[in-house]
């Protein structure tokens, strides 16, 4: 049964998100970090597999579980699943996966989610539209359209990603895997391993990379990449981060340009599962270098480029969930944009984080990977 943590009962803050009073239930704790101390609250409960969210206008969340629901978390407890979910092939890493607000949700009430599509030949990563419709306590999508379709589906539950970011322009960035085949990463004719930028209906933007000798689709905005399950705007910047899995090592931290590659399965700073070398080694003409990797590999999953308010320390930092270590990767970062350190926070309190998400009033949302998975918000200590 889908439970609620008596706490998220609580009345709205004026800012519309929610909040809890001074008075904190038992599943409150603090932690201390190396230049704050956080609160974390428990909001939900009971979520099978919860994947990503994102915050509606009102300040309800907006949840993907893996088995193919969506639920809305509002101060009364989760909704029942929406209706108007297309057909999910839930098989291994594949399920319902990411979702985020159009850029005019507010005068639109369009969003965005991706999932693993099944189809000839197997499945693959697929986008879709649709429009979020609310009726007092229940909801449901209509109008859903499947905006983009990775073309080549195939047998396996490996690698199909998937973020979505909504670029400053209306444009959507959309990362893949490589479904578990290295040599797909690096075939042009594949939008399997890479970066895609599509418009919002699915069409390609007329600014996206011009094909080149390669002769690479037109969706395509970066390749070389092995699983992208992290990826924000830099607010600062307006460029695109992503954090990918590597094998066993290697996880990377890149900002995505139009019409490079990343190098995977050609080079990389893990190894194989077996201990044996992976391609050309770390490095080879043609091919970008991470800003940062991890060795081993923390099995990254969630992104945020943090500019809130409440952690003004963490200003520009990246925020990182790991599924292997069940923690919280802070990373810092100069004025440039390399990375200068690490801070691990939470390790093994709360179990995989899968994704994380900045509120408006800077408060950060975790939801666990875990067949009783979490939403747990993190505060400043004493904030509230």
């Amino acid at each position: 049964m889908i439970t609620l943590d008596s706490t998220a009962k609580a009345a709205l803050l004026p800012t519309l998100l929610f909040a809890f009073a001074s008075s904190a239930l038992a599943q409150d704790r603090t932690f201390k970090t190396d230049e704050v101390e956080i609160r974390a609250e428990t909001m939900a409960s009971g979520l099978e597999n919860p994947w990503g969210m994102a915050f509606l206008p009102d300040g309800a969340v907006i949840v993907t579980e893996l088995p193919g629901r969506i639920r809305i978390l509002t101060e009364t407890g989760l909704s029942e699943p929406l209706e108007g979910v297309p057909e999910v092939a839930v098989v291994g890493q594949g399920g319902l996966l990411d979702i985020a607000l159009a850029q005019d949700f507010e005068t639109s009430n369009t969003l965005f989610f991706s999932f693993s599509e099944p189809g000839s030949g197997g499945a693959g990563t697929a986008v879709a539209s649709a429009k979020l419709v609310r009726d007092g306590a229940s909801a449901r999508l209509d109008d859903v359209k499947v905006i983009f379709s990775m073309s080549k589906k195939s047998n396996g539950g490996n690698h199909f990603g998937s973020r979505i970011v909504v670029n400053d322009d209306g444009t959507l960035f959309v990362t893949t895997g490589d479904r578990g085949d290295g040599k797909r990463a690096q075939d042009m004719q594949d939008h399997a391993g890479a970066v895609l930028r599509i418009n919002a209906d699915g069409s390609i933007p007329a600014d996206n990379p011009s094909p080149d000798g390669s002769k690479h689709l037109p969706e395509i905005w970066s390749k070389g990449h092995r699983n992208l399950q992290s990826a924000a705007l830099d607010p600062q910047s307006g460029t695109l981060v992503t954090v990918e899995h590597g094998a066993k090592g290697g996880d990377e931290v890149n900002y995505p340009e139009a019409g490079k590659n990343y190098g995977w399965p050609v080079i990389s700073y893990g190894v194989n599962y077996d201990g044996s070398k992976i391609g050309e080694g770390t490095e080879a003409e043609g091919y970008e270098q991470p800003i940062h990797y991890w060795d081993p590999s923390i099995a990254p999953s969630g992104l945020v480029v943090y500019d809130g308010e409440m952690f003004p320390e963490w200003k520009g930092d990246l925020l990182v969930g790991s599924l292997k270590f069940q923690l919280l990767s802070r990373l810092d970062r100069d004025d440039k944009g390399a990375v200068t350190g690490e801070e691990r926070m939470l390790e093994g309190e709360f179990g995989r984080i899968r994704d994380i998400t900045a509120a408006p009033d800077g408060s950060l949302w975790l939801v666990t990977d875990e067949s009783n998975g979490l939403i747990v918000r993190l505060s400043r200590s004493g904030s509230e």
